[in-house]
């Protein structure tokens, strides 16, 4: 049986600053090799889409766990969801906060009586299950931190048209939207997607998206396993994730299904994003309306894995 695994780190629509599409880049090998590995030495598909997103969730270059937005209000809140295709089985949680990697949660969910659990009940949730809240500070880190701490500067704090939240939201909101995820085939056939997000920077409180929303912002059956990326309001209403299963499952391959679910969001709504796939013949796909996605992949017979954006 053949396996495979892709991820992405998210899609946007601003220009990178310099050094940016290189971080971007190696983090998604960096992320797909330690899936394949772990499908390399018999491990699920599952295990492997987990082992993927929390390294992208712990690379602060991604706006998932470490690095992740901060809401209007100064909080970091979470979403995550997982599937497998096998048994339908989905775990998920959102608006959850001082968990480090959010993905593992949501596996917990999914191996549990529950769905999707929500703000402090998941968190009750995590410290049943034996995670150890993290400080709020851990989950400070990265690029988008660097520029909060440069608008904390005393001549910033001094002048009252200059607030930090200001500052930086002006900054954030260039960056329209980034979500992590990954989604592949095991050697018993098992298809398995998981997504992971911080949300679009500067969110309403409480706002939630599609990544922790099964058939939206991911989706797993016996055909494909999908993780999307994108303006979350429009993969909810248009179900972009379960959409693209559904090309597969009329005889799509990947890349045809993902380019056909980025065809529906181009026609019916006005948000921007992308998708990835991989399908029960362990064919990748991708494909984004948005000025980048970057993204990774390897399949059987190839010595590494091939990235792009």
């Amino acid at each position: 049986m053949p396996m495979a695994i892709i991820v992405h780190g998210g899609a946007g629509s601003r220009t990178l600053p310099p050094g940016f599409p290189e971080r971007l880049r190696a983090g998604c090998k960096e992320a797909a090799l330690l899936g394949w590995r772990v499908l390399e030495a018999g491990g699920n598909a599952l295990d492997a889409v987990e082992a993927a997103v929390r390294s992208l969730e712990d690379n602060p270059y991604y706006n998932a766990g470490t690095g992740a937005s901060m809401t209007t209000d100064g909080k970091i809140e979470l979403d995550a969801g997982m599937m497998d295709g096998q048994a339908l089985a989905v775990g998920a949680v959102a608006g959850v906060e001082l968990i480090k990697n959010p993905i593992s949660l949501a596996r917990k969910v999914l191996e549990s009586p529950h769905v999707l659990l929500v703000g402090q009940g998941a968190q009750q949730f995590a410290l049943e299950q034996g995670i150890v809240l993290c400080k709020r500070e851990d989950l400070m880190l990265g690029p988008r931190y660097q520029h909060l701490l440069a608008d904390q500067s005393p001549q910033t704090q001094n002048d009252p048209t200059e607030s930090p939240s200001n500052a930086n939201a002006a900054q954030e909101q260039q960056e329209k939207h980034g979500t992590v995820g990954a989604v592949a085939l095991d050697g018993s056939g098992q298809l398995a997607a998981a997504t992971s997000t911080g949300g679009i920077p500067q969110k309403y409180p409480g706002r939630v998206g599609d990544s922790p929303l099964v058939g939206c912002g991911f989706y797993a059956d016996d055909n494909a396993a999908i993780s999307c990326t994108g303006y979350g309001e429009d993969f909810v209403r248009l179900l972009i994730a379960k959409r693209a299963a559904d090309f597969v499952a009329q005889g799509e391959n990947a890349q045809k299904a993902a380019q056909a679910a980025i065809s529906v969001l181009t026609a019916r709504a006005t948000g921007t994003g992308g998708l990835i796939v991989v399908d029960r013949l362990g064919k990748v796909g991708f494909a984004w309306n948005s000025q980048y996605m970057s993204h990774a992949y390897i399949i059987d017979g190839m010595p590494e894995p091939i990235t792009g954006i």
